[in-house]
Parts: C-alpha cells; structure tokens; sequence
C-alpha cells in the first residue's frame, strides 16, 4: 500500500514527527522518526519518500533551533549547523535502507531493517559527534579512546551514550513494528500490489522450472 492512495498516510506522518519532536516529550533518543523515515522509505512512492520526510525533518529542525536560541543556546552557528546536516545524511542512510524493502515483505524483515536503520543512525551522528565536535567537548580527542567515549560514555554532566543507544534501538523496534504491524493489519498490499508479488514471484520460479526440465 503506497503513501498516494491513502492520503492518511500522508497526514499521519506530518503530526507523528511534529508532536514526536515537541521537547521533552519523549526519552532522549527515543524517537518516532527514525522508524517513520524508515517507513517512509518503504511505503511511500518514490519521490515523496525523499521530500516529504526530510523536509519535515528541516522544517521542525529549523522550529527547534529558534525555540532553544530564545532559551540562551547558541545553535545557528557553523559547528552546530554542519553537525544537523549530519543527522540528514544519517536519515536518507535509513531512507535508502526502506527503498530497498518493499511493503509484501516479511514483517520480521521489516522489523529488522527499522531497527538496523536506527543502529546506523547512531554510529553516523555519534561518530560526527566525535569528528566535528560542535560544542568542544574535551573528551573527544582524535582517538581511537576518543570515539569510544563519544559511543558509550560521553561527556561529563550528560547521561551516558550508551543510553541513547539503547533508547534509539528500542524505539526503532518499538515505532517500526507498531507502524508496520498496523499497514499488514490495515491490509498493506493493494489488489494490484498483490498481483504484482504473485508475478514476480512466478517469474522466479520459472528459470527452477526449466532447470529441473533440463
């Protein structure tokens, strides 16, 4: 079932990521976007699954730097900016891995791939974190210690990275499978969807076919 005939689709994901993304709503981390993006990437036609997600993410980005310049944080700087094209960057990785899925596939498949996405998401930012080092944290030395630090631990005064790793991994798992169970629920292949999986399917198995005739 694809984003353009079911418009709902469309509507849902703009509020999940906008209330999503309200400041201390949720968890540090844990976060509905980086199954929606994942999702987007399955279920959404191909040039929508790019524009739409990532516009939104730019848009409420964009609502989330003034809200914190008006509470005394310096974030339109170079090193704060360079750091959020990053998380983009991370994002159309989590893209591209749905655009490989399709929307017949196995729920365990697409369970895993959402949470996958949400591992790689991790490692790029944090390893950004590390590299650009925004707020020049003095615990990020250009190390191998160092990037350690920036995976796990952290910096002083903060909660530990790993605990963001587990609350993106969870809420990857969590937010996929309710997202995706609800399409297979809701009935997530069209008629014409189905028919196309049965030929692909029959197509592959033709060549088997005319090797056992062989």
């Amino acid at each position: 079932m694809k984003a353009k005939s079911h418009p709902w689709l469309v509507v849902g994901f703009l509020v999940l990521v906008a209330l999503s993304r309200w400041p201390g709503l949720l968890p540090p981390s844990f976060s509905v976007v980086y199954a929606l993006v994942f999702c987007a990437g399955v279920y959404f036609p191909a040039a929508m699954a790019w524009w739409l997600p990532l516009g939104t993410l730019v848009v409420t980005d964009a609502a989330l730097n003034f809200y914190y310049q008006a509470r005394g944080y310096d974030v339109w700087t170079w090193s704060v900016l360079k750091y959020q094209l990053v998380n983009y960057a991370g994002y159309a990785v989590i893209l591209g891995l749905g655009r490989r899925l399709k929307p017949q596939s196995k729920f365990v498949t697409l369970l895993s791939g959402g949470v996958l996405g949400a591992l790689l998401f991790y490692l790029i930012t944090n390893t950004a974190s590390w590299l650009l080092n925004p707020f020049q944290n003095p615990e990020y030395t250009k190390t191998l210690s160092g990037w350690l630090i920036a995976l796990v631990k952290g910096t002083n005064g903060w909660p530990q990275t790993w605990e963001f790793f587990r609350n993106t991994l969870l809420s990857g798992g969590l937010f996929t499978g309710l997202f995706v169970g609800a399409m297979k629920l809701s009935g997530a292949e069209s008629p014409a969807e189905k028919e196309a999986g049965v030929r692909a399917k029959e197509s592959e198995e033709e060549p088997q076919a005319e090797e056992a005739g062989a």
